[in-house]
Formats: C-alpha cells, sequence, structure tokens
C-alpha cells in the first residue's frame, strides 16, 4: 500500500510539473506553422501606403485607412495581435473562462493562425485556430496531453476565410489584394467579398462618421460546437475604444457575438489588443 501511494504521488507530481513547464505540443505547433508562414511569406514592398493606394476603395473603407492614419505608413506583409485576459466561452452552457490569444495573419495565402491559452480548475487549456492553403482547422486540448476535438474541412474552411476578411481594417496590405472585391452600399457601409482556393465568402463593414470602423457582419461562419455539431448563425465582430498608437488610430476593445434565435452570445470579449507588423 505505502509502495502505491508513493508511485501515486511522483505520478501526480510528475504532471504537475509537466503542466507547470512553458513547452506544450500545441504551442509547439503553434511556433512551427508561424515560423514556416514567415519564411515562406514574401517580404514586405519597400515602399509606404499613398492616398493612390486608398482611391480604389468604397467611400467609407477609404476613408477609415485616410483618417486612421495609415497614409505614409510602410506597407506590411504580416500581422501579429496579442490579446490578454480575454473573457471566452466554449459553448452557450459555459461559463466565461479568461483566456489569452495570440494570433498571426499573412497576406499573400491568405493565411491566419491562433493560439488560445489557459486553464481549467488548474488543469491546462489550449486551443488551435489554423487557416492555410485554403484549409480550416480548430482543435482544442486538455492537460496538454488529451484531444478534446480537431475539426477540420467543409464549413470551417469557408469560416476561417471570412474571420480573415472580418481583420482586414487592422492589416490595410490585405485589404488591397485582389482576391477581395469591394462594393459600396452607402457612406457607412460597404460589403466585402474574399474569394480564395475556390472558396467565396462576404460581410458588410460599418463605420461611423468619423471614420472609424464600428463593426463587420456576415452569414457566411458556421457556429460549430464542442461536440461537432453545425449551425448557421449571423456572426459579427466589433470593434471599438480607438486610441492612437505608434501614430496610428487603432481600435483597443474588440467583441466576436454569435447572433442566436434565442439571444445573442458574447463569447469574445478583450479590451486589450496589441498589434505588430512586419
Amino acid at each position: 500500500m505505502i509502495l502505491l501511494i508513493i508511485i501515486f504521488v511522483c505520478l501526480v507530481t510528475a504532471i504537475m510539473v509537466f503542466w507547470h513547464i512553458p513547452y506544450s505540443k500545441t504551442k509547439a505547433e503553434f511556433q512551427r506553422l508561424a515560423s514556416g508562414l514567415h519564411k515562406s511569406a514574401s517580404a514586405a514592398p519597400d515602399k509606404v501606403f499613398t492616398k493612390e493606394d486608398w482611391a480604389p476603395l468604397p467611400l467609407p473603407v477609404r476613408k477609415y485607412f485616410e483618417t486612421a492614419g495609415f497614409t505614409g505608413m510602410p506597407q506590411m506583409s504580416s500581422m501579429k495581435a496579442v490579446f490578454r485576459k480575454v473573457d471566452f466561452i466554449l459553448s452557450p452552457s459555459k461559463p466565461a473562462i479568461t483566456i489569452d490569444y495570440t494570433q498571426y495573419n499573412f497576406i499573400e495565402q491568405p493565411a491566419r493562425i491562433a493560439f488560445i491559452n489557459t486553464s481549467m480548475y488548474g488543469v491546462p487549456f489550449q486551443g488551435l485556430d489554423s487557416y492555410g492553403g485554403g484549409e480550416g482547422g480548430m482543435k482544442a486540448v486538455l492537460g496538454k496531453t488529451f484531444t478534446l476535438f480537431n475539426q477540420r474541412g467543409g464549413e470551417l474552411d469557408q469560416a476561417s476565410l471570412v474571420t480573415f476578411l472580418s481583420e482586414v481594417m487592422l492589416l490595410p496590405s490585405a485589404a488591397l489584394q485582389s482576391y477581395i472585391t469591394w462594393k459600396k452600399i452607402d457612406d457607412l457601409h460597404a460589403e466585402a467579398i474574399i474569394s480564395r482556393y475556390g472558396i467565396t465568402a462576404s460581410g458588410i463593414f460599418s463605420f461611423r462618421e468619423n471614420g472609424e470602423c464600428s463593426s463587420f457582419s456576415t452569414e457566411d461562419r458556421t457556429a460549430i460546437g464542442m461536440d461537432g455539431s453545425k449551425q448557421k448563425v449571423k456572426w459579427t465582430a466589433y470593434m471599438d475604444t480607438y486610441r492612437m498608437i505608434r501614430g496610428v488610430r487603432q481600435p483597443t476593445h474588440l467583441k466576436a457575438v454569435w447572433h442566436y434565435e434565442q439571444g445573442d452570445l458574447v463569447y469574445f470579449d478583450s479590451d486589450n489588443l496589441q498589434l505588430e507588423y512586419r
């Protein structure tokens, strides 16, 4: 009996040590994907944004980039976004948890990868969202070892593509790419259509009178549950609390909302966004 207790204590200790060391297979996969995408991405052109770059865009989109301060800024090939202490909900029946969320967007393919890091009842919980080569993926891992789900293909490919589209206001070089078509609706709304790898998705950007972008809404993002269930639901990303950061006006409060029939679900809510370009 004493031997069994010793073995049990050693096993629990080993697990606790493993949980607390920085390494995890999911994080290593995220870093490997990021490194590969950085290596394969073409270098950013050695030029700055000009007023002529914005000229083909619909009025509210052009006004956004002009008033935000991007004119004269070096063009970029990728973006890193870091969100700290995000209120995050895995499913409508689950309470919110606090996560750290790090993502990279790459213009050329396009591609997008994101790493979720948190814990549940002291147990590490990590996730990896990926989109590259036209394929989307969403994986969740508990205790750095046990895969809760690993979903790919179909609706997730389109959902990942439209998520990339929703973030082009943060990444102006992407907004100018040929795989995105812009259509003016009125002075405060514009439709964006993205087509890549045989898949098309679209959504509507809404703007304020002062040029700020307030939201992006789409019907092309499927809500996929932890059990694999799928539901077509309207989805909106909200952008608010703009601040001047290194000469550029940027939103610092972002929310993602599913508009279910029974009511809205704010499943991602962050007021701490940091952006880097290269």
